[in-house]
C-alpha cells in the first residue's frame, strides 16, 4: 500500500532531466537502469515502447495514454503506397478516469520513468489534489502475446473514483465486432471485453481481449463496484459491448490497486484468435498476476546476463543501455523473425526488414545474445525460396533477397524508390552475416545444412550479376550502394567490396563442408574493381566529392575489412568526413567512424565520434534515438545497432574471424575509468577493460 505520506513524498522529490537522459540521485539511476523526467509541460516528447519481441506498446505522456499498439510479422496492403506493412494491433489500453464525477482534472506532481532492468514503463501523477496514481505497462516477456497496466490509486480526501475501459481499433481495419461477455471459470466469474476486426485488405483477423483483476490491495474502500470477476464479495457492474467499468469510494488514506490485463492475437499466429486472447487472460488470472510478473522479470534478468556496463560516464551508459533494451524488446529467441529499423516502436518504413537488420542490429546481438541472433538468421532462411523466385524473376540465377521485405521475403519498397530494382548489396549483407554467424557459434551442422546453401544461391546470383571487363578485373553497374544519394552507378565500393567478401565467404564455406566451389567465385572475389584517386577510396565509378548520405566507401574498413592499411583508412575517414549530409545523414556512420578511429587508437577522435552517433539523435525525455538530426521518427533501431557496435567492436576492440571472437587492444574514452562486457559469445564470458 503507498500512504498519502509515501505519495507526497514521491511528487515532491521529481528528479530533473537533463539532455533527455536522467540525472537522479537514486543507485537504480546510477547505475543507468532508470530514465526518468518530470517535464509534463514541453512539447518535445518522443516515447520509448515497451515490447516482447511479438508486440510493442508505446505509452505517451497524458495520463493513461497510449499511442498504439504494433504487432510483429502481420502486414497487410496499407497507406498511399499500397505495398505490404505492418499493421497497428486493436489497442486495449483506453483507460480514463473520473475523480468525484469529474472526467476532466488537473495534472499535478507528473513524473514518468522506464524501469530498462524490468521492461516497465511507470507514470505517476496527482489529479485536482484529490487522488494520487500510480500505473506501469509492461509487454510481457513470458506470454508474448500479452500485456498487463498496473494501476494503484490513493485518496487524499473522500473521493469517488471510477475507470473506464474501451478499445481502440486504428484505421488498419474494417468494422470491428466488440462484446462485453462474462466467463464462469471453476466457479469464478471473468468479465472480458473483446474486439475483433479484419485488417483493411481482409487478409488476417485481429482479437484482442482486456479484463480488470483487482488485487490485494484496498483498503479504506467502499462500494466497490466493477466489471471484474474472481472476488465474490464484489458485486458486478456491466459496461456496454465495448467498454468495462471499475468504480470504487474512497476514504482519505485509502487505496485501491488493480491490473488491467489484455492480449492480441492474429491469424498470422493462431487459427482462433478471437478465442485464444480470452485463453491468455484466463491463465493469467489462475496463475495470478504477481507470479506472471516473476516470469516476466525472470525473462528480462536472463536478457541482461548480456550487457554493457560502462563507469564513469552516466550519459553513454544510459543511451547504451537504452539501445540494447530496444534490440532486446524488438525480436525474441524462437520466433524466427528480424528487427526492422524502427523494431516495435511505429510503423516507420512499413516494419520492413532491410540491410538495417543484418550489418547494424545483428553485429551486437552476436555477440551478446545468440538465441536472438539465429531469430534473425533463421528469418532469411526460412525466406531462401522467395529470394529465389525473385532471382528467377530477374533474370538471374540463385538468391536475390529483397531491399525491403516483408513477412512473406518479397521486395515490398515502393514503386517510385529506385532502392528496389537498385540496391543489391543486401543479398552480399545476408551472406556475410551468415558466415559470421557460422563463425561466432562454430556450428559445423548448421553450416552445412544451411549457411552453405544459403551462401552457394547468394554466390550463383553474383556471378550472374558481375561483369567481366576482359582484363581480369570485374564490375557490377546499375546499383545502388549505401550511399542513397547516387543512384545507378558503377563499381559503387560497399556493393563491390560486400560481394567481394561474400563471394570469399562462399569458397570457405565450401570447403568445409566438402563441397566444390567454381574457381570464378574466388576471380571475381579477388577482380571486383576497388576506385581511388589520390590514394583515397572512390566511392563509385565517377565520383566527384559531392555529398553523400552515409557511410560507404568507409564500410571497407570496418565491417568489412577489405581496407586494414592505417593510412589508407585514415586518409578514407579524413576524406569522408566533411561529405556526409549533416542535416539528413543517419546516426550509424559516425558509429562506424568510431570504430576505426578507436582501432587505429586515436582516443580522441573515436571519443569525438562516438557523441556524434547519438548526441544530436537523441530525443527527450529519455533519449530516443531518431534517424537523422533533423527527423523525428524515433526509436530507430538501426542507430541503436550502430552505437553498440561502436562500443563492442571499437571500444572494446571485439572483432568476428574465422577463428571466433577475438579482441584486440581497445582504447576506452577519457571519462570511462572502465568497460564491462558481460555473456559474450558461446561461452557467456565477461571482459573488463580499464581505463588508461
Amino acid at each position: 500500500m503507498v500512504s498519502l505520506f509515501s505519495f507526497l513524498a514521491i511528487f515532491g522529490g521529481m528528479a530533473a532531466v537533463q539532455g533527455g537522459l536522467q540525472d537522479d540521485s537514486s543507485p537504480a539511476a546510477d547505475s543507468g537502469w532508470v530514465l526518468s523526467t518530470d517535464d509534463y509541460v514541453s512539447e518535445d516528447y518522443a516515447g520509448v515502447p515497451v515490447a516482447n519481441g511479438m508486440l510493442g506498446i508505446l505509452p505517451w505522456k497524458e495520463p493513461f495514454s497510449v499511442r498504439h499498439v504494433m504487432l510483429n510479422n502481420v502486414s497487410d496492403r496499407l497507406g498511399p503506397d499500397q505495398v505490404n506493412g505492418t499493421v497497428r494491433g486493436i489497442n486495449p489500453f483506453g483507460l480514463s478516469m473520473s475523480v468525484g464525477g469529474m472526467s476532466a482534472w488537473t495534472v499535478s506532481g507528473w513524473r514518468q520513468s522506464l524501469d530498462m532492468r524490468n521492461a516497465e514503463h511507470v507514470t505517476e501523477f496527482v489529479a485536482d489534489g484529490k487522488v494520487g496514481v500510480r500505473y506501469s505497462f509492461s509487454a510481457l516477456r513470458n506470454l508474448p502475446y500479452s500485456m498487463l497496466m498496473d494501476v494503484e490509486v490513493t485518496a487524499f480526501e473522500d473521493v469517488e473514483v471510477e475507470f473506464r475501459n474501451r478499445m481502440c481499433v486504428p484505421e488498419d481495419y474494417t468494422e470491428a465486432e466488440r462484446e462485453r461477455k462474462s466467463y464462469l471459470v471453476e466457479g469464478r466469474e471473468l468479465d472480458v471485453l473483446r474486439t475483433s476486426a479484419e485488417t483493411a485488405g481482409g487478409r488476417y483477423e485481429v482479437a484482442a481481449a482486456s479484463m480488470f483483476i483487482l488485487g490485494d490491495t484496498f483498503s479504506g474502500t467502499e462500494g466497490i463496484t466493477s466489471g471484474v470477476g474472481g472476488t465474490s464479495s464484489i458485486s458486478s457492474r456491466s459496461g456496454t459491448s465495448d467498454e468495462d467499468i471499475l468504480a470504487f469510494g474512497l476514504r482519505r488514506g485509502g487505496s485501491v490497486k488493480f491490473t488491467l490485463v489484455a492480449s492480441v492475437c492474429s491469424t498470422a499466429d493462431f487459427s482462433d484468435p478471437w478465442n485464444e486472447t480470452v485463453r491468455q487472460l484466463v491463465y493469467i488470472d489462475r496463475m495470478s498476476v504477481g507470479e506472471i510478473m516473476e516470469g516476466h522479470r525472470a525473462g528480462w534478468e536472463e536478457l541482461w546476463t548480456g550487457d554493457i556496463e560502462i563507469e564513469g560516464d552516466i550519459e553513454a551508459q544510459q543511451a547504451v543501455r537504452l539501445a540494447l533494451f530496444n534490440l532486446y524488446g524488438s525480436c525474441r529467441e524462437g520466433s524466427r523473425l528480424s528487427i526492422s529499423p524502427m523494431g516495435l516502436s511505429s510503423r516507420g518504413y512499413n516494419g520492413h526488414i532491410f540491410w538495417d537488420a543484418e550489418m547494424w542490429m545483428f553485429p551486437p546481438m552476436l555477440l551478446l545474445n545468440s538465441g536472438i541472433a539465429e531469430s534473425m538468421m533463421d528469418y532469411r532462411l526460412d525466406r531462401l525460396p522467395a529470394a529465389r523466385r525473385r532471382a528467377m524473376a530477374s533474370g538471374y540465377v540463385g538468391a536475390m533477397f529483397p531491399w525491403e521485405s516483408d513477412e512473406f521475403g518479397q521486395e515490398s519498397t515502393p514503386v517510385w524508390a529506385l532502392t528496389g530494382p537498385m540496391e543489391h548489396h543486401i543479398t552480399a549483407d545476408v551472406g556475410i552475416a551468415a558466415w559470421n554467424y557460422w563463425c561466432v557459434t562454430g556450428d559445423r551442422q548448421w553450416l552445412a545444412d544451411k549457411g552453405w546453401p544459403l551462401l552457394k544461391a547468394a554466390a550463383e546470383f553474383w556471378t550472374g550479376r558481375v561483369r567481366d571487363n576482359g582484363d581480369g578485373t570485374y564490375s557490377i553497374a546499375g546499383v545502388v550502394g549505401a550511399d542513397e544519394y547516387a543512384n545507378n552507378v558503377t563499381d559503387n565500393a560497399f556493393t563491390n567490396g560486400a560481394v567481394s567478401r561474400m563471394l570469399e565467404y562462399a569458397v570457405k564455406a565450401a570447403h568445409l563442408c566438402g563441397e566444390k566451389s567454381p574457381a570464378e567465385w574466388g576471380r571475381i572475389s579477388d577482380g571486383l574493381r576497388i576506385l581511388h584517386d589520390n590514394g583515397v577510396t572512390m566511392e563509385y565509378e565517377g565520383y566527384d566529392g559531392r555529398q553523400i548520405k552515409q557511410a560507404d566507401a568507409n564500410l571497407l574498413g570496418y565491417p568489412l575489412g577489405v581496407i586494414r592499411d592505417k593510412s589508407r583508412l585514415r586518409r578514407d575517414l579524413e576524406y569522408y568526413e566533411s561529405r556526409i549530409d549533416p542535416v539528413n545523414g543517419p546516426a550509424m556512420t559516425w558509429s562506424i567512424f568510431c570504430v576505426q578511429y578507436a582501432r587505429l587508437g586515436d582516443v580522441a577522435k573515436a571519443e569525438d565520434m562516438f557523441y556524434r552517433c547519438f548526441r544530436p539523435f537523441s530525443r527527450p525525455p529519455f533519449g530516443a534515438l531518431a534517424e537523422t538530426p533533423a527527423s523525428d521518427n524515433p526509436y530507430f533501431v538501426t542507430a541503436a545497432g550502430g552505437l553498440l557496435q561502436a562500443v563492442l567492436y571499437g571500444f572494446g576492440g571485439f572483432e568476428v574471424t574465422d577463428r571466433g571472437i577475438v579482441r584486440h587492444d581497445a582504447v576506452l574514452p577519457s571519462s570511462w575509468s572502465s568497460l564491462t562486457v558481460k555473456g559474450v559469445g558461446p561461452d557467456r564470458e565477461t571482459v573488463v577493460i580499464r581505463g588508461r
